[in-house]
């Protein structure tokens, strides 16, 4: 058995290959099966145009040898990324805020202890490439500078793409357009998302929500990784992959169609707590196992499980939900 996964990821010791081995072999066919359609679809170009049926096929996941280049596209970083050439290079040759260098080399080390593709002594060690993306980001956008969450996020982008300036990029569409206010110094559309799903959770899984309100536990506690790290170290690495693919085409609502599934499939097995400590364990339960790793089934139910999601819908509560942040604040 392989101790490290195709990503460079040390598998934890309790890992079963077996049920892994089981699954994985089913998905591969279905991995080949997308590869096909996929190379019909691109034709070998470079291009695509959003529709119907790329949407769908996203939904379905893209295949790993295509994944940077329809990131890169749909979620606009290519268009940035064209019409700013040099901009990337400039940012690294430019004066530099020593803080913010220094909070950036605070986190190099404890960014992926477990993948072996970040150590000191891979060749070549990707720790480079994520502090020069990170420095580049925080020069590029000062309001959020650096905070961390995102040198997992740049992590992860760099491990696909495997090339900095997309990475930076992918970065850039992420903060600054398909996440809102997350990573801003007061992180106000992080409180608010996360008060967001609340809201949601008293709509479609009701039960939930009353436990939570009864035993006084707030939503941040139990999801705020969820929210920050996008799913990373949450979720296995390829469930967290399939999620990307949709988030970048289809925006931050698949973030509450994620944490909807996981609750609402496990709405029995959350009820079952009967205090405090027991509801936080619970929420670290319902993100492992199979349920999870049979990715596939997984992404299927998403779009199912919480019934309609709509993004007029998120709006609106968008809007109360922040009055409220703001004046506890």
């Amino acid at each position: 058995f392989c101790r490290v996964d195709p990503y460079g990821f040390e598998r934890p010791e309790d890992f079963d290959y077996a049920s892994y081995e089981a699954f994985f072999s089913r998905y591969l066919v279905v991995l080949t099966r997308r590869a096909i359609k996929w190379s019909k679809l691109l034709k070998g170009k470079n291009s695509i145009q959003k529709s119907l049926k790329v949407k769908r096929y996203i939904r379905k996941g893209i295949p790993n040898e295509h994944r940077a280049l329809i990131w890169m596209i749909v979620s606009g970083a290519q268009a940035n990324m064209e019409q700013n050439p040099g901009y990337y290079q400039r940012l690294l040759g430019g004066e530099k805020n020593d803080k913010l260098l220094e909070a950036i080399k605070t986190d190099m080390n404890r960014t992926f202890p477990d993948n072996v593709k970040f150590r000191k002594t891979a060749d070549p060690c990707l720790q480079h490439a994520l502090y020069n993306v990170l420095v580049a980001y925080g020069h590029h956008n000062k309001a959020v500078g650096y905070c961390q969450g995102m040198n997992f996020i740049a992590g992860y982008l760099i491990l696909i793409t495997k090339n900095e300036e997309e990475s930076f990029w992918l970065l850039d569409a992420l903060i600054g357009r398909i996440l809102p206010d997350y990573y801003s110094p007061a992180m106000l559309g992080l409180k608010t998302d996360q008060e967001v799903l609340g809201e949601l959770v008293k709509m479609k899984v009701p039960a939930v929500a009353e436990l939570m309100e009864r035993h006084g536990v707030m939503w941040t506690l139990v999801v705020s990784r969820w929210f920050i790290c996008l799913f990373i170290d949450i979720l296995p690495v390829e469930t967290v992959l399939r999620i990307w693919d949709c988030l970048f085409y289809e925006g931050s609502k698949i973030i509450f169609r994620v944490a909807l599934t996981l609750i609402k499939q496990n709405q029995a097995f959350i009820l079952e707590a009967t205090n405090f400590p027991d509801i936080c364990d619970k929420f670290k339960q319902i993100t492992k196992g199979t349920f999870v790793t049979e990715c596939h089934s997984f992404m299927q139910k998403i779009f199912t499980d919480p019934g309609s999601l709509s993004m007029a819908t998120i709006n609106k509560l968008r809007e109360t939900c922040r009055e409220k942040v703001l004046s506890q604040g």
